[in-house]
C-alpha cells in the first residue's frame, strides 16, 4: 500500500490486525495492545477533540513521555487535519509557556502530576482551554471538569469508530496539509517550529527504510523521545510496516527493556551507544577479563570486511571470540538485534569500528527536523562506513562552493512557523540550506564532517572542525562528553566533563583520595591522566588542530542542565558560555606561561 498521509498509516495499521502492535509496562509486566484496540482508542480521541470543536489547522500540543497514549494522541488529531506540536518533557515552565503560546495550542496531552504542575504554573500565560492527562489522577479543586479529563475517561465513553463524518474528514486530509510544528532543540539559538506536512513525512517513511527485511515478528524499543523527528518518524515507518512497538518513558529504564523486551531492531542516538561502549570497556577490567578482552577485539577486526558485509565470520578465532565477548554485548541489548541504526547526531568512524570488531554492524544515517528527518542512510545492501550512506531516492542533495549540504525533495519543510524571514534564509529557490558540512564521494555516498555554525576559527585564521576530534576522544571510556574550544583563540583547548563512575572506579584502584567531582577534576593525577588522553589523541591531528590544553569540569553535561539537547548533542554555546570565565582563565594562564 502506497502512503500519501500519515492518515493512511492509520488505516493501513488498523487494517493489519496484528495482536501486539504496541506494549507497555504496566504492574510488573508488558502488556499488549493490538491493533484493533489501538484504533478503537484513536477513535474515541478523534472524537472528543472534534466534539471539543478542535478543527482542521488547530494545534493541540503533547507532553509526555514515550507511551502508546503519545502515539494515539498524536493519530487522533493527525485524522481530523489538526496540528499536533510535541512538547520536551524537559522543558521549564518558561520554555514551555514559549512554545505553547507561539504555536497558539488550545487543547494539550500530558502524561504526568508532574507535567499537570508545571502546566498550571504558567496555565494563565496560554490559551489552553483543554487538559487530558493521560495517568489516572485525583484532579485538584483547581481544575474543572469542564476543563480537565483524563485519557481513560475518553477512552471508557468513547465510541467503537471514527463514525462517517470523521472518516470522511480522515481521507480528505491531502499531503499539503500541515501534520505537525516540530520546534527544533535549539543547538544554536533560539527554538523555531519547523513546519511539516503528512506529505513530507509520508514521502520520506516510504523510502527511508528500504534495503531492509522486515519478517512480521520484528519488534523494537520507542525510547527516543518522541517530540524529537526521528523518534517519530520511526514509530510511524515501524507501525506502516507492521513492527510491535515496546515503549520504554525513560532512558534509565531501557537496559532493564532491552532484557525483557528482547527487541530485532535497535535504533539509537549516537551518544547511546557510547554508553554501551563505556560500559563494555568498564567491565572488561582487571585480569583474566582485559587480557581476553583485547585479544577477542583484536580478532574481531581481523574479521571486520565480512562483518561490514553483513557475513558472519567462520574462523574457529572468531567463533570463541564470540562466544566469550561479542555475544555478552549482544546479550546486554536483548541479545536478539538484527539491525542497529544510528542517527541524530554524528556516529564517528572510530566508534563504527570498534563495534564492527565486536560484530555488530551499526547502519549509520542523517537528516535534519527540517526534512522530515532521512537525508541518507546505510542500509544492508548499500553500506559504507564513515559515511551516513546513500541519499534516498527521492531527494537531491548538493554540496555548495562553501562545503555546505544542500537539499531539495518532497520531505523539506514548508517553513519555520511565523518566522518569514528565517524561513527564506534557509529555503533559497526550494534548496534547505542544511547548516552541514559535507561530501558526496564518487560512489553517492555521503559524509558529514561537522556543523558550519559548530567550525572554530582559530585567531590565525585557521578552521578545526571540532565533531570528530570530539569522536575520537569519546572512544576513551574515561571521557564523557567533550567540547573543543578555541574560536578566536591562538590555538585548540578542550572542555571535558569525565565519565565520573569511571573515574571514581580508576582512582580508587590508583588509591586517588576524594569526596566530590571537584576533588577527583582538581587532583594533579587526574588532569594529568586526561592530559596523556589528549596528547595520544593529538598525535593525529594536524599541527593547527592539536589541543593545547585541558579544561577539567566537575559538572556531568545533561539534558537536565541544559548541556545537552534531549537528542543527547552538545549545547556548544550554552556549555561555552556557562564556563566562560574558566575557559578566560585557561588561556589567561597559557598566554602568561609565553611571556619571558
Amino acid at each position: 500500500m502506497s502512503i500519501s498521509t500519515l492518515n493512511d498509516i492509520f488505516l493501513a495499521a488498523v487494517e493489519r490486525n496484528l495482536e501486539r502492535m504496541m506494549l507497555y509496562y504496566e504492574s510488573g509486566q508488558w502488556r499488549p495492545i493490538s491493533s484493533r484496540e489501538f484504533g478503537r482508542r484513536v477513535a474515541s480521541t478523534a472524537r472528543t477533540l472534534h466534539a471539543w470543536g478542535i478543527r482542521k489547522g488547530d494545534r493541540v500540543a503533547i507532553l509526555s513521555e514515550n507511551r502508546p497514549e503519545w502515539t494515539i494522541a498524536d493519530m487522533a488529531c493527525l485524522l481530523l487535519g489538526a496540528v499536533t506540536v510535541p512538547l520536551y518533557t524537559t522543558l521549564t515552565a518558561e520554555q514551555s509557556a514559549f512554545t505553547l503560546n507561539d504555536s497558539g495550542c488550545r487543547v494539550i496531552f500530558l502524561s504526568t502530576d508532574q507535567q499537570l504542575r508545571k502546566l498550571l504554573s504558567i496555565l494563565p500565560e496560554t490559551q489552553i482551554s483543554k487538559i487530558v492527562v493521560m495517568d489516572s489522577l485525583e484532579l485538584g479543586a483547581e481544575l474543572s471538569a469542564s476543563q480537565c479529563v483524563t485519557m481513560n475517561q475518553i477512552i471508557r465513553e468513547g465510541a467503537e469508530d471514527l463514525g462517517h463524518e470523521l472518516e470522511s474528514v480522515a481521507r480528505a486530509i491531502t499531503a499539503s496539509d500541515l501534520a505537525t510544528i516540530v520546534y527544533t532543540s535549539g543547538t544554536t539559538g533560539t527554538s523555531k517550529g519547523a513546519m511539516l506536512t503528512h506529505g513530507n513525512i509520508a514521502s520520506n517513511i516510504s523510502c527511508s527504510l528500504l534495503g531492509f527485511d522486515f519478517e512480521g515478528t520484528e519488534i523494537s524499543v520507542s525510547f527516543l523521545p518522541l517530540c524529537h523527528i526521528t523518534a517519530r518518524h520511526l514509530d510511524f515507518a515501524l507501525i506502516y510496516r507492521g513492527v510491535t512497538l515496546a515503549y520504554c518513558p525513560f532512558i534509565d529504564r531501557l537496559p532493564a527493556t532491552l532484557l525483557q523486551v528482547r527487541p530485532t531492531m535497535f535504533v539509537a542516538v549516537p551518544r547511546v551507544y557510547e554508553k554501551i561502549y563505556a560500559q563494555a570497556e568498564r567491565q572488561a577490567t582487571g585480569f583474566p577479563k582485559r587480557t581476553i578482552f583485547d585479544w577477542a577485539v583484536a580478532v574481531g577486526r581481523s574479521h571486520k570486511p565480512e562483518i561490514l558485509a553483513g557475513q558472519i565470520p567462520k574462523s574457529q578465532s572468531w567463533r570463541l571470540a564470540n562466544k566469550l565477548v561479542f555475544s555478552k554485548i549482544r546479550t546486554g541489548m536483548g541479545g536478539r538485534v538484527r539491525t542497529f541504526i544510528a542517527g541524530g547526531a554524528p556516529l564517528g568512524r572510530e566508534l563504527a569500528e570498534w563495534y564492527a570488531n565486536v560484530g555488530i554492524r551499526i547502519h549509520e544515517g542523517y537528516g535534519l527536523t527540517e526534512t522530515s528527518p532521512v537525508i541518507a542512510l546505510n542500509t544492508p545492501i548499500n553500506h559504507r562506513i564513515g559515511t551516513v550512506g546513500k541519499i534516498l531516492p527521492n531527494i537531491e542533495v548538493r554540496i555548495a562552493d562553501d562545503g555546505e549540504i544542500l537539499v531539495h525533495g518532497p520531505s523539506v519543510f514548508k517553513g519555520y512557523w511565523n518566522r518569514p524571514e528565517e524561513t527564506r534564509a534557509a529555503l533559497v529557490d526550494g534548496w534547505f540550506k542544511t547548516g552541514d558540512i559535507g561530501n558526496i564521494d564518487k560512489d553517492g555516498y555521503l559524509s558529514v564532517t561537522d556543523r558550519k555554525k559548530d567550525l572554530i576559527k582559530t585567531s590565525g585564521g585557521k578552521f578545526i572542525a571540532p565533531q570528530p576530534i570530539e569522536n575520537s576522544l569519546k572512544l576513551n571510556a574515561l571521557v564523557g562528553v567533550p567540547a573543543i574550544i578555541g574560536d578566536k583563540r591562538k590555538f585548540a583547548a578542550v572542555m571535558i566533563s569525565p565519565n565520573f563512575p569511571l573515574l571514581e572506579d580508576w582512582a580508587r584502584t590508583n588509591e586517588v583520595a576524594f569526596t566530590s567531582h571537584a576533588d577527583l577534576v582538581a587532583n594533579p593525577r587526574v588532569r594529568a591522566l586526561y592530559e596523556q588522553i589528549v596528547e595520544g589523541i593529538n598525535q593525529n591531528l594536524a599541527r593547527f588542530e592539536k589541543l593545547k590544553r585541558v579544561l577539567l569540569v566537575a559538572d556531568e553535561f545533561t539534558v537536565e542542565n541544559g548541556a545537552l539537547t534531549p537528542s543527547l548533542k552538545l549545547k556548544r554555546r550554552v556549555v561555552e558560555e556557562r564556563y566562560r570565565q574558566q575557559i578566560d582563565d585557561l588561556y589567561a594562564q597559557a598566554e602568561a606561561a609565553t611571556v619571558p
